[in-house]
């Protein structure tokens, strides 16, 4: 096992390093002009008209070839230099940091209900395969499957806070925010950025919940539309693997039907259902900008929808190198989850 960790660790970074390659060359398409923003180490340098642009596009080497800015550019990102946001007017690294908790506590709260139901209504369907809970679970996952998360999202909001105002849109509440933000008489200290968490370690019940509400709504949304992939590919992993040998002989030794399922068929359809899992973790993060844009929930993914909308070239990138880095590392999470579930893989 340590020797198949160690084998995709090693090839880690070449895996980074093309995706640096790939993400510079659609970077490299913009204007020298518009690349300024991620190599300045000041705002101000941005400001001073045609004749103080030119001089920066010479001093940051934007006029030489493309192999050299790579490596000006690559240095800048190990030394952390992201550059600036014109969009948020910080630092892209200390913008990604504002907005990542939001984003990662989103994904949290997602993600336990996508697999827990995901997989659970997946091995149910195939053990009652062609009976109604068949049946209803194929129908919710065509829904699931075929609902635009935005028309999901704002049928929600108009029944949940329009009509009801049980779920209200954004982060937290205005008098919450003030009180997170430090802006009254009581002192909130962010331990970790997640809203819930830090109600709790700091003994306010009220931010845990009011932030607990606002969760509720984007949730339910990725929630909904994210557990019928891995429904309907559990359900299909399962029915494969019903119909191998091993399960018909561990029936044929009289084993209970639950050991069956949970010792011998369901571990080996896990694997197909974590290589979809891998792949909606990344959709928490990624396909969940357009929720959190509709929500105005002020994750990562609402800041790079609006970044490109205002072609703020460094925060884009920035962005980008952070997604990238993400899909590397579920990658190899999936891959050691591969050799944990099934040993054949380590052998290989």
């Amino acid at each position: 096992m340590i020797a198949f960790i160690i084998r995709r660790l090693v090839i880690l970074p070449v895996i980074i390093l093309g995706v640096t390659l790939i993400t510079y060359a659609m970077f490299s398409l913009l204007s020298p002009a518009e690349q300024l923003a991620a190599y300045v180490s000041s705002p101000t340098q941005l400001h001073g008209g045609t004749a103080a642009v030119e001089r920066l596009i010479h001093t940051y080497g934007l006029d030489r070839p493309i192999w050299e800015r790579y490596l000006n550019w690559l240095d800048n990102i190990f030394h952390g230099k992201l550059g600036w946001s014109t969009y948020a007017n910080m630092w892209v690294s200390q913008a990604i940091a504002a907005y990542f908790p939001a984003t990662l506590e989103l994904a949290i709260y997602s993600f336990i209900p996508v697999i827990i139901v995901g997989i659970w209504l997946g091995v149910l369907s195939a053990v009652k395969q062609n009976t109604i809970i068949d049946h209803l679970t194929r129908i919710m996952a065509i829904l699931g499957w075929g609902f635009p998360s935005f028309v999901l999202a704002i049928f929600l909001i108009l029944i949940f806070f329009g009509i009801l105002g049980w779920f209200p849109p954004g982060r937290l509440s205005t008098w919450a925010d003030l009180v997170v933000s430090n802006l009254t008489s009581f002192h909130f200290i962010r331990y970790t950025g997640l809203n819930t968490i830090d109600g709790i370690l700091n003994w306010r019940w009220d931010i845990t919940w009011n932030a607990f509400r606002h969760l509720v709504g984007p949730v339910f949304t990725i929630s909904f539309l994210e557990w019928a992939i891995l429904l309907r590919v559990m359900r299909a992993s399962m029915l494969e693997v019903l119909r191998q040998d091993y399960v018909r002989t561990a029936r044929a030794k009289g084993l209970p039907e639950r050991v069956v399922i949970k010792k011998h068929a369901r571990r080996n359809a896990l694997i197909s259902a974590v290589t979809v899992g891998g792949l909606l973790v990344l959709g928490f993060f990624t396909g969940g900008a357009i929720t959190e844009t509709v929500y105005n929930y002020r994750g990562l993914g609402y800041f790079f929808v609006f970044s490109a909308t205002q072609l703020d070239s460094a925060a884009i990138m920035g962005t980008a190198l952070v997604i990238s880095g993400g899909v590397v590392l579920t990658n190899l999470i999936v891959d050691v989850l591969y050799a944990i579930i099934d040993p054949r893989v380590r052998l290989e």
